[in-house]
C-alpha cells in the first residue's frame, strides 16, 4: 500500500486536477477529453477527495472473514495508485472461496479500469454464469419417483359408462392419495387416471406402489406402477429431469398389477425384506443405455428365492 504521505499527495492531486485534462497523463486526444467530461459528471473533486480520505481510517480486514457469498476479486497488476497486486490476493485469501483475477491496465497510473472495461465485464459475466450453473445444482435432490396408471382405462370406461367410470376414477384417486399420505409420498401431478409422485425413501415408495395395486382391485381395475431413484431438479412445486423420464418409461413397461423398478431402486433395497423378479434388460425410449428392470414381490423369508437379504 502507498504511504500516508503518498496517499495525501494523491488526494491533493484530486482536489487540484480532477475533471481536467491534467488529471490523466494519457496522450492528448478525444479519449482524454472524454474522460475529463466523465470525471466532472461523476463526482466533484471535493467529494472524491473526502472519499479517498475516508479510506485512510477504514480497516475492513475483520469484515472479510464474515463474507459468505461467492466473491470475485479483481486485481490491477499495474499497481494503480501504487496498490500492490499482493493486496488483492490478501483480500481474496481472507474471503472464503473467493476467486482472484489479475488484469493489466496497459496504461499510465491513472488509466486503471477505464482501459480494461471490456475485460472486467467479460470476467464478471463468466463468474456470474458459473455461479448460476452451480446454484442450479443446489436445486437438485435425490428422490424416488413413482408413476401409476390404470390399465386399459379406455376399455373400462366404455364398459361402465361415463358416470360409473367417473365414480371409479374418483375412488381410485382417493385411494391413491390416502396411501401416498400413509407412506409419506408427495403427489407431484395427476394426468387423467395416472399419478406422478415422489418420495425420499425407495423402500417406502415401493411398498406404497404395491399397496396401491392391491387397494384398487376391489374397484374392478388394475394399475401398473414404475419407480426409479435418481437426482431430480426442483422447479417450484414440480420436479423434472432425466430421472423422472426414466421412471415414466419404467412404468410404461409394467404389466397389470405389477410394480416395476429400475436396477437403481433394486440395488438400494438390499436389506429391505422385499424381493424382486428379474424382468430382463430394456432400452428405454429416449434414455441412453440398457436398463435392468425388476418386478417387486411381496415380503419373503430371509434367504428365500429372489430375496435380497442373506439367510440368518
Amino acid at each position: 500500500m502507498p504511504s500516508a504521505t503518498r496517499w495525501q499527495e494523491q488526494i491533493q492531486a484530486v482536489r487540484e486536477t480532477w475533471g481536467t485534462l491534467n488529471w490523466w497523463d494519457a496522450p492528448a486526444g478525444p479519449e482524454r477529453e472524454w474522460f475529463a467530461r466523465y470525471a466532472r459528471s461523476s463526482v466533484t473533486p471535493g467529494a472524491l477527495a473526502a472519499e479517498l480520505t475516508s479510506y485512510l481510517h477504514t480497516d475492513i480486514r475483520s469484515v472479510l472473514l464474515t463474507i459468505q457469498v461467492p466473491t470475485l476479486v479483481l486485481v490491477d497488476s499495474d499497481r494503480f495508485y501504487e496498490v500492490l497486486p499482493e493486496t488483492g490476493h490478501f483480500v481474496a485469501r481472507k474471503i472464503s472461496g473467493a476467486r482472484v483475477v489479475e488484469h493489466s491496465s496497459r496504461g499510465g497510473p491513472h488509466f486503471h479500469w477505464y482501459a480494461r472495461g471490456a475485460l472486467i465485464v467479460a470476467e464478471v459475466r463468466r463468474f456470474l454464469a458459473e455461479i448460476s450453473e452451480e446454484e442450479r445444482s443446489f436445486d437438485r435432490i435425490l428422490a424416488t419417483v413413482l408413476f401409476t396408471d390404470i390399465v386399459e382405462s379406455t376399455r373400462r370406461a366404455a364398459e361402465l359408462g361415463d358416470r360409473r367410470w367417473r365414480d371409479v376414477v374418483l375412488r381410485h384417486h382417493k385411494t391413491v392419495r390416502s396411501l401416498l399420505a400413509r407412506y409419506r409420498g408427495i403427489e407431484i401431478d395427476t394426468a387423467g387416471d395416472g399419478f406422478f409422485a415422489s418420495s425420499d425413501g425407495p423402500a417406502r415408495a415401493v411398498r406404497c406402489a404395491m399397496a396401491i395395486t392391491d387397494a384398487v382391485e376391489p374397484l374392478g381395475i388394475e394399475v401398473r406402477a414404475g419407480l426409479h431413484t435418481g437426482e431430480v431438479e426442483r422447479v417450484g412445486d414440480k420436479i423434472g429431469g432425466l430421472a423422472v423420464n426414466i421412471g415414466a418409461r419404467v412404468a410404461a413397461l409394467a404389466a397389470p398389477s405389477e410394480v416395476l423398478v429400475s436396477q437403481t431402486v433394486r440395488d438400494l433395497m438390499v436389506g429391505s425384506g422385499l424381493t424382486f423378479a428379474d424382468r430382463g434388460s430394456h432400452e428405454l425410449r429416449g434414455v441412453p443405455g440398457v436398463w435392468g428392470l425388476y418386478a417387486a414381490r411381496k415380503e419373503a423369508e430371509p434367504g428365500g428365492p429372489g430375496s435380497l437379504t442373506p439367510p440368518a
